[in-house]
């Protein structure tokens, strides 16, 4: 009898570990975050419910993998953002980056809803689940601040602060100091966070039809807040 070596037994787990993964998102697509289970995957895939836990010790694990490749991949497409502009000046750079992730999160909206969105029910938060200094998401921000921390090594941050004296703001960005460091000015880590509030609703706003009400088209409200974005960072 032949034995399986270990390096196949691995590439074996490998592939099923990935169609278990693409079956969850086929389900993620049809039918939102909530349209997925072990139930569903396994009976996609023609395995029995338990079988699936010898790849995910649970649910949690398996949605806590697909979100991880997705922050993955969407960091992949805003760093590719960066690259294809890399002749053009940082912050410039930042707003090809922007227009990169709204561009991802309107083409993949059931995607967007499971990293961003509201948690699925009996599934523990993804920001939650992930170590503060290894997660995906902190890839995902640090592909940004790489780019803006060459803005600053060109041209040092001369703007004023906000309205809060810097022991009140580095109280209130302690989660970003733990994470991110203090390589930036403390105002700017504040124009920084405004301004990704102000970004990332727009987005998220369009992403769900939000502003149908309201507007034929977003990507000009995107642009104007985008633009305004830059500038107060260019101070």
């Amino acid at each position: 009898m032949t034995t399986t070596t270990p390096g196949r037994r691995e590439r074996l787990r490998a592939e099923t570990v990935t169609e278990i993964k693409h079956a969850a998102r086929r389900l993620l697509v049809a039918g939102g975050p909530t349209a997925i289970s072990l139930r569903a995957i396994a009976r996609d895939l023609g395995m029995t419910a338990p079988a699936l836990y010898r790849y995910f010790a649970s649910l949690d694990a398996l949605i806590l993998a697909i979100v991880t490749d997705l922050f993955e991949d969407l960091r992949a497409t805003v760093a590719d953002a960066a690259v294809a502009h890399g002749d053009e000046e940082p912050l410039a750079r930042v707003g090809y980056m922007a227009r990169a992730f709204r561009r991802w999160s309107l083409d993949r909206p059931a995607e967007f809803a499971l990293m961003f969105g509201s948690p699925v029910p009996g599934v523990t938060p993804f920001a939650e689940r992930c170590g503060p200094l290894n997660d995906a998401g902190a890839r995902f921000g640090e592909t940004f601040f790489t780019v803006l921390g060459e803005h600053y090594a060109r041209h040092p941050f001369g703007g004023e602060a906000p309205d809060l004296p810097d022991p009140a703001l580095r109280e209130l960005f302690k989660p970003y100091l733990d994470i991110f460091g203090d390589r930036f000015p403390l105002p700017v880590i504040y124009l920084f966070v405004a301004a990704w509030t102000r970004l990332y609703g727009i987005v998220a706003m369009e992403v769900f039809g939000h502003l149908r009400w309201a507007m034929t088209d977003v990507e000009p409200l995107f642009e104007v807040e985008l633009a305004r974005t830059v500038s107060r960072l260019a101070r």
